[in-house]
Parts: structure tokens; C-alpha cells; sequence
């Protein structure tokens, strides 16, 4: 069981990416798309045979796949959801190649699909979340894709109920859960995209790899003949297409299932075959697979070196190994293989090499691993020593005998005072350090009780000059300017007396910055309606002709203590401040989201950034202003600024005592 999940760790990383919905006999397929190309037909046809083609082949050859995306761009000619479907083909093209720039594109087409309302243009919005949430898998991690697919996806697919589109989107997010050990919820997934598809798709891709989905997440629970009966099924639709390129998937899973079995012998003509076929279409990534799913029969069968030499292939061919957890599997492996063959020194070389990445990529310590193996291997080289020290005792031990018992006796009064004093020394130290972290316990205290004795002082005296200036000052000067509009109406001209009419709009105006001020100062919104709805408005403010601000707000309590909101809107209006005044930028996303005690704002703008050096020099009172909220708040802030931008992630503990 042990090793099928060492596959299914790998699994994910080619599944969410390579499956390429065209139909299982492409050949009439694409000689339909080339007749178009090359026929009569008008130029919004052309434009779509071509996307489509450059689709087919963007795995296979890439630049034939960008010949044909050039082509269809040029028929496009003013064609507004013709350009919205390029930006979509433009991405899916860039996917396996950049993914930064795949994700900006996939937002660029999901954005301008949105203004036609129809069935295709809807199915490809769904289409380019979910790979939009494939490109930030690596960056944001596998829930932020769940809540993609859950949110965005599939209730734009879920208007159209029976769908091949909804379908395929189920059985993808059966393998997610399947990567995520959740098997009856993957079954149950992939029976919802099997009930679509079955009963109306029954020729369809999409349906060939609901089988093969459905039959790798029985492999993964060791229930083979479950698997068979769906790879079963997948076979009967494949047959038929020898030239198939998804062929190479389906002796995947086949090979999946004969590692299941224990069949090593069948499993190694399963592997030959799929390997054929995902280099025939150029397939990096599935033939790796294949290597891996080859490696781990020939370890099985204590081939060792043959077995070392297949994961040193896979690392130095790259298409695997670069997706970092996936390397890390590689160095696991390679590490126990290396103990299992007698090599404790080269295992710990690979084992260090797997902590490094694990520590990278915020997984699990296995300090206590390497520890295991560094004892071994030092465990080997003290055996040496020992050994010789061995014999030099055993020529002394005459001589050791012959010494009179009251040495002996002086050795042990001297061992025990050396041993009270160690233990002395050991309290000592305990104590000093209790100590020591007792009087920054109690500093930082002192530090948290004055800042928020600052904080509230500051808070009422911005609440007192607010209501001031908006029941004062405010009352009076909208009084002074009702009194004169009641009175010119009356007695003045606008034609004739324009000035007059020039300065009450200048008071009018003086009258909405002086109530501006009083809102900056204690915002009504957030005392009548809640932190969340005060970030909105908040948002609304900044909002310019030449300037969007989208702010996504995710299970933000309403019932959170008013000085707590307070502090968190402060620190959001600094950081909107800021990036509105300095950064230039034409977008910037602000994102606020509470997960119980912990409460996460991530803001970033597209402008000009600003140097590394620049936080740590700033005298900005804004800037400490900032600090001392955010350490109120028992929080952390992170800064990354570069010539693209500046994203900061804040962390605060809204409920640390």
C-alpha cells in the first residue's frame, strides 16, 4: 500500500494538466479541422479550426502549435469573442511552459468572455478557472484550486446540467481528492460525471478518463478488481483507435493495476507500451511516470542498482523532477533505496537533499530522519574507532588491574563531584533562561499595554474630532450654504451672477471634504454595518477612472470586538494609502479572509514596486503607524516588491491574549 501511495504522490502532477479533451479517433478529427483551414469556409470558422488545432499540438509540437494560434489571430479582424477565445487558446498554450504568464492570460480571457452571455462562452470561462487554479496549485496550494473548481468552475458549467463540460469538471475534482486520500468522495464525484456521460456521451474522452480516474483511485485503495471492472470499460472504447494519443494513459492505469495485483511481470509490457505511445506524442512527463512505475517493479525485485540508475535518469530528464514535490518524492526514494543497499553515507547525502526542499516547501520536520541516518553512518565510523581502542585496552587491562583500590576509589569521589557539578551547572543554566524569557514576557507586556493605550487614545480622539467636525463645523458651514442657496434663488440670476454661484459650489464642495475627513477619521459603515461592509466602502473610495481595486472578502465574522475591526480597517486604509499614493498601479487586489483565531490580509498591486532597502529606511509615520497595529495584533508582515509589483501578507491573532 505503502508504494502506491508513493505513486499517487506523483499522480496529480501530470493528471490536472495533460488530459487533453479531443476525441479518441483523432484522425478524422483533425482532417475535419484541416479541410476548414484550407477550404471555403469564413473566417470565424477558420479562426475557431485553427485554436483548436493549435490546442491538439501544443504538447506535441509546439511550434506548429504556435503557427497555428498566429494564424487564427489574424483572422479574427474585429471579431470581440473571437479575441476572447484567443486569449483563452494563447493560455493553453503557455500552460505547461509558463505558468505565470498562462494564469495572467486565463484572467485576461475569463474577464472579457464575461460580457457574452451564452452557452460557450460560459463552458470556457468554467474551462479557464480551473486551469487558471491549476496554474496557482504550486503557489497557492490544492485548496485554493478546490475552491476554484467548487466556486468559479462548476456553477458556470452546472447552468448547462448535462454538460460533457460538467462531467470532465467532476472527475477532475475526483482526482484531487483522490491525490488527497479522500477515496469515497473521489468515487462519489466520479460517479456524478459518470451518470452524466454514460447516458449521453457514451463515445466521448471524457468518459475514457472518468474510467481511467475511477479505476486508479480503486488502484489506490488496493481494491484491483474494483479498478478492473472501470478500466474495462475504458479499454472498450480505446480499442477501436490503436493511434490514439491518449493510448499512453490508459496503459498507465493499466500498469497501475497490475502494480496492485503484485503482477510485476505483466506490469513491465504495460510500461514498454505506454512508453511508446508518450513518446510518440511527446509526452515528457507520462514517460517519466512510466520510468518511476519502472523503477518501483525493479526495487521490488532487489535490482538495485538498475533501480537507482532509472530515479537518476528521471532527475537528470527534468519533466518530472520539475515539480518540486515530485524531486522531493525522487529524494526519498533514492535516500531509503541508498540505506536499503548498504549506503548509509550516500543516504544521508539524499536524505539532506529531500529536508532542504520538504523545509522550502513548508511540509513535515524530518530533522529526526536525518538524525537516524547521520546516527548510523556515524554509528559505522565509531565502530571503527571502538574497535581499536578495543585492542589497545585489551593490552592495558593487565596493567589496569595492578591498580590499587584506593585510585579506584579517588576516581569515583572525583567522577561524582564532576557529575554534582554538571548537574548544578545544567539548573543554573535552566534557571537563567526561565528567568530570561520571564523578563521578556514581561516587557513585551509592557510594550503591547502602552502601544494599545496609544492605540485607543488615538482612536478616541480621532472619534472625538470626527463627531466635531460633523456635528460642529459640519452642521454650521451646511447651513451657511442651505441659508445662501435659499436666498440667491430668490434674489439672484444664474446668468448674471455666475461668481456668486462659483463660490457656494466651492463651499458645497468644502462642506463634502470637511464630512470626508470626519468619515476617514471614524468611518459610519464600520460602526453601523461591520468591518466588512466599511472594507468595501473603503475600496469604493480609492476606486479611480484609471484605477480598479477588487477586494474579495472570505468568512469574516460580523461579531468581531469593535477594537479589533478598528485596528484591522487602520491597517487596511495605510496599506490602500500607500499603494494608491506611491505605487502606480492600474490594478490592485486586496483580500481579507478570517480562519478562526487568525485573521489574513494580502494586498498587491501591478505597479512599480519599490527597492528592498526601502522598508527598513522609511521614517514614514504611516509606516509606523502600521508596525505597531500589526504588533498590537501579535501579527507578522511580509514584503516582496520587484519591478511587477508589491504583494504584502499580513497574519494577525485577532484573539491572543
Amino acid at each position: 500500500m505503502k508504494r502506491l501511495f508513493i505513486l499517487l504522490s506523483l499522480f496529480l502532477s501530470f493528471s490536472l494538466r495533460s488530459q487533453q479533451v479531443i476525441p479518441l479517433n483523432e484522425k478524422p478529427y483533425l482532417d475535419s479541422l484541416q479541410n476548414v483551414v484550407k477550404g471555403h469556409a469564413s473566417n470565424i470558422a477558420k479562426a475557431n479550426a485553427t485554436f483548436l488545432l493549435s490546442n491538439y499540438y501544443r504538447n506535441i509540437d509546439s511550434l506548429l502549435s504556435k503557427t497555428y494560434l498566429e494564424n487564427g489571430q489574424k483572422l479574427i479582424k474585429g471579431d470581440a469573442f473571437l479575441s476572447a477565445k484567443y486569449n483563452f487558446y494563447e493560455a493553453q498554450y503557455h500552460l505547461d511552459r509558463n505558468k505565470e504568464k498562462a494564469g495572467k492570460l486565463y484572467q485576461k480571457a475569463i474577464q472579457s468572455l464575461s460580457k457574452f452571455k451564452n452557452e460557450e462562452s460560459d463552458l470556457l470561462q468554467a474551462s479557464s478557472w480551473y486551469s487558471y487554479g491549476v496554474t496557482q496549485k504550486d503557489k497557492e496550494g490544492y485548496p485554493f484550486l478546490v475552491k476554484i473548481i467548487l466556486e468559479k468552475s462548476i456553477p458556470l458549467a452546472k447552468k448547462y446540467e448535462n454538460s460533457r463540460n460538467l462531467g470532465f469538471l467532476y472527475t477532475q475534482f475526483a482526482i484531487i481528492l483522490t491525490y488527497n486520500a479522500e477515496f469515497k468522495k473521489a468515487e462519489d464525484y466520479n460517479t456524478k460525471a459518470l451518470e452524466i456521460l454514460e447516458k449521453r456521451y457514451p463515445h466521448s474522452p471524457e468518459l475514457f478518463f472518468t474510467y481511467l480516474n475511477s479505476s486508479n483511485n480503486f488502484c489506490y485503495q488496493a481494491k484491483g478488481d474494483e479498478a478492473k471492472r472501470f478500466l474495462d470499460k475504458a479499454e472498450l472504447l480505446i480499442h477501436p483507435y490503436p493511434e490514439a494519443s491518449v493510448n499512453s494513459f490508459f496503459y498507465y492505469s493499466k500498469t497501475l493495476y497490475f502494480i496492485t495485483k503484485q503482477k510485476n511481470a505483466e506490469a513491465l509490457p504495460s510500461i514498454e507500451k505506454g512508453l511508446f505511445y508518450a513518446k510518440k506524442f511527446n509526452q515528457n512527463l507520462l514517460a517519466q511516470m512510466f520510468y518511476f512505475n519502472k523503477y518501483d517493479i525493479l526495487r521490488k525485485l532487489k535490482k538495485y542498482n538498475d533501480a537507482k540508475n532509472a530515479l537518476e535518469d528521471i532527475l537528470t530528464e527534468k519533466s518530472l523532477a520539475l515539480d518540486l514535490n515530485n524531486r522531493k518524492t525522487i529524494y526519498k526514494q533514492l535516500s531509503s533505496l541508498q540505506e536499503e543497499m548498504g549506503n548509509p553515507k550516500e543516504a544521508l547525502v539524499w536524505e539532506k537533499k529531500y529536508s532542504k526542499l520538504n523545509d522550502s516547501l513548508n511540509t513535515e520536520n524530518v530533522k529526526l530522519e536525518i538524525n537516524k541516518l547521520e546516527s548510523k553512518f556515524n554509528t559505522a565510523e565509531k565502530e571503527k574507532k571502538i574497535a581499536l581502542l578495543n585492542a589497545e585496552k585489551n593490552q592495558k587491562d593487565l596493567e589496569v588491574n595492578k591498580k590499587n583500590s584506593y585510585l579506584w576509589g579517588m576516581g569515583l569521589v572525583l567522577l561524582s563531584a564532576l557529575c554534582l557539578l554538571a548537574f548544578l551547572f545544567v539548573i543554573f543554566r535552566k534557571n537563567k533562561k526561565i528567568n530570561e524569557q520571564k523578563l521578556n514576557e514581561i516587557k513585551q507586556k509592557e510594550e503591547l499595554s502602552l502601544t494599545k493605550a496609544i492605540l485607543d487614545g488615538e482612536e478616541r480622539e480621532r472619534e472625538r474630532i470626527a463627531r466635531d467636525l460633523h456635528d460642529g463645523l459640519g452642521g454650521m458651514l451646511a447651513g451657511v450654504k442651505i441659508n445662501f442657496s435659499t436666498w440667491s434663488a430668490n434674489h439672484l440670476q444664474p446668468e448674471k451672477d455666475q461668481e456668486f454661484y462659483k463660490i457656494l459650489g466651492q463651499l458645497d464642495r468644502s462642506v463634502g471634504e470637511l464630512r470626508h475627513v470626519a468619515r476617514n477619521l471614524m468611518p459610519e459603515s464600520l460602526l453601523n454595518f461591520g468591518l466588512e461592509t466599511a472594507l468595501h466602502d473603503l475600496c469604493e473610495f480609492y476606486i479611480r477612472k484609471d484605477l480598479e481595486i477588487d477586494f474579495q472578502a472570505i468568512d469574516i465574522e460580523k461579531k468581531l470586538p469593535l477594537n479589533i475591526q478598528l485596528n484591522i480597517y487602520r491597517i487596511v486604509q495605510e496599506l490602500l494609502a500607500n499603494a494608491v499614493k506611491h505605487s502606480h498601479a492600474d490594478n490592485i487586489l486586496l483580500q481579507c479572509s478570517q480562519s478562526g483565531k487568525n485573521f489574513l490580509i494580502t494586498i498587491e498591486d501591478n505597479g512599480k514596486g519599490f527597492k528592498k532597502d526601502i522598508e527598513k529606511t522609511s521614517k514614514s509615520m504611516g509606516l509606523y503607524n502600521l508596525r505597531n497595529r500589526v504588533n498590537y495584533l501579535k501579527g507578522k508582515m511580509e514584503v516582496s516588491s520587484d519591478s511587477q509589483g508589491t504583494t504584502i501578507n499580513i497574519e494577525l491573532n485577532i484573539y491572543g491574549e
